[in-house]
């Protein structure tokens, strides 16, 4: 075997190395494009802070005094209170005592002369029942008009009795109704009698009838 045999069988025999890849070239990088700077915004001037109000001044307390009026009854204690107090002279317990039964007699006495006085000036009654007058074992008579006779020997009085209020001095007209016993059945409705007063005759009756003044017409 020639040698140039012996030099294509190694060759051939030599295992082919592979060849690496070739190490792709690195894209190229685009330039950077430099950003131009952005505009800086003009920087914002502080606001110019509000001058300080002053702080309003404490308003002065209103005294209850000057918002209402007062009254007699305050003005006296007030002055009670301002007016500068005096020493009395020393009194011992049994005269202090003594003024003040002496106080409570003389508004006693005023009370008297008072109601004395009230009593003179009351209005005397209205005349609608003449006055009777009574002694021992006289029986009341009264005087007034027939409201019902519907019932057998038994009619219905009314009597009325104005008088005059003692504050308001107006007439006040009141009434109150009697139940007397008419034997005869002579009393008829709006008659006016005179009735009597009597023993119980029944559950309501206590009056009789003593004469018919006048008939109704």
């Amino acid at each position: 075997m020639t040698d140039e045999e012996k030099d294509v069988q190694e060759v051939e025999e030599t295992p082919e190395v592979e060849e690496a890849p070739a190490e792709e070239a690195p894209a190229e990088e685009a330039p950077e494009v430099e950003e131009a700077p952005a505009e800086e915004a003009p920087a914002e001037e502080p606001a110019e802070a509000p001058a300080e109000e002053p702080a309003p001044a404490a308003e002065e307390p209103v005294s209850l005094e000057e918002e209402a009026p007062l009254g007699p009854k305050e003005l006296r204690k007030r002055a009670r209170r301002e007016a500068p107090h005096e020493a009395g002279p020393t009194r011992t317990p049994e005269e202090r005592a003594a003024e003040r039964a002496a106080a409570r007699a003389a508004k006693r006495a005023s009370r008297s002369r008072y109601r004395k006085r009230r009593r003179g000036k009351r209005v005397e009654p209205g005349t609608g029942t003449p006055p009777v007058e009574r002694g021992p074992g006289r029986l009341k008579v009264r005087q007034g008009i027939v409201v019902s006779s519907a019932a057998d020997k038994t009619i219905a009085v009314r009597i009325d009795l104005p008088r005059r209020h003692p504050v308001y001095k107006k007439v006040i007209r009141e009434s109150r109704k009697l139940y007397a016993h008419d034997p005869t059945n002579q009393a008829g409705d709006g008659d006016v009698v005179r009735v009597v007063e009597s023993r119980p005759l029944s559950r309501s009756k206590r009056w009789r009838l003593l004469e018919v003044v006048e008939k109704a017409r």
